[in-house]
């Protein structure tokens, strides 16, 4: 009996993300940890690649399930859940899907950060349950446009950001591990986000997740804003302290926030759903059609490039 060679190991594919997978090899779904571990070995040895999606922990003990693993290929730009190292160890590359979502990720922050400053959900609330009609007039909102903003972290992702910001007429500053080609008049701030915050009012978190990331935009930098201060982050939940920025909501030392991700996601703190000045999100910043689309087809791509022998079009390690 041949076995299939490829691991589905998650069970958030649509069906057309699977049908692409099975079109480079025969795959077999196992989206669970329990399942993982009750397939029998001789399935287990078989297993050559694994096709992951989501952000549920990948590490040492789950690859040595199979001896002959040797890629796994994350569906999305982010592979923190994946231990990298070791993956390295073992002689498992890893890959993601880069650069196909930096669009969708940056219009969302863009999104946000209209939405939060023109009272956008608010104001569509009172249209529907007849507020407006009533002759109450939405509270003044705030301007956006040439306002200061950071951007912490400027990768492809943070540069999409900071373009349209730009467009916006704001004045943009930025940290980074080096100084980047921008244009002249963007501020570089090393990687001091405590300085950066000093600088600017809106403060838009787009460094990459992982340990080394953990709580970046840190409590000191968030007091820093001060009371004009409002945080979008579409990074990962980790990259910010988020009992700090509760603590700087709930006592207006910060204007506000507006959150695509969270530490425990889905499950967010009660106390964000509470406050009125912070706009939530469920993880969506790359959550078009076009772009999921994007993304399967660079992850099948790296599947491929495995089995027919050709350099990985986006490893990581």
């Amino acid at each position: 009996m041949t076995h299939p060679a490829i691991l589905i190991s998650a069970p958030y594919f649509t069906e057309d993300e699977k049908a692409r997978i099975e079109a480079v090899g025969p795959a077999v779904l196992a989206g669970t940890p329990e399942a993982r571990a009750a397939m029998p070995e001789a399935a287990r040895l078989a297993i050559r690649a694994i096709a992951n999606k989501g952000h549920k922990p990948i590490d040492g003990a789950a690859m040595d399930l199979f001896p002959n693993l040797r890629v796994i290929a994350q569906f999305g730009v982010g592979y923190d859940a994946i231990d990298v190292a070791a993956a390295s160890a073992r002689g498992i590359t890893v890959t993601n899907t880069p650069d196909v979502l930096n669009e969708d990720v940056a219009d969302l922050a863009l999104a946000m950060m209209l939405a939060w400053s023109r009272e956008i959900v608010k104001g569509d609330g009172w249209v529907r349950n007849g507020t407006w009609a009533s002759g109450k007039e939405l509270p003044l909102n705030r301007k956006m446009s040439g306002a200061t903003v950071g951007i912490a972290g400027m990768g492809r992702i943070g540069r999409a950001i900071a373009d349209r910001c730009a467009a916006f007429g704001m004045e943009v500053h930025y940290t980074s591990r080096r100084a980047k080609d921008t244009p002249e008049g963007w501020t570089y701030h090393g990687e001091d986000v405590v300085s950066l915050a000093k600088a600017v009012e809106w403060m838009v978190v787009a460094v990459v997740g992982g340990e080394k990331t953990r709580g970046y935009l840190s409590r000191a930098a968030i007091d820093a804003l001060g009371p004009r201060g409002v945080v979008i982050n579409i990074a990962r939940g980790t990259c910010l302290d988020e009992e700090a920025l509760i603590e700087a909501l709930e006592a207006g030392r910060i204007a506000g926030a507006g959150l695509d991700v969270f530490y425990n996601e889905p499950n967010v703190d009660a106390r964000l759903i509470a406050l009125p000045n912070v706009l939530l999100q469920p993880h969506q910043a790359s959550s078009t059609v076009e772009t999921r689309r994007a993304m399967s087809i660079a992850q099948c791509a790296n599947l491929k490039a495995y089995f027919d022998g050709e350099p990985f079009p986006s490893a990581v390690n």
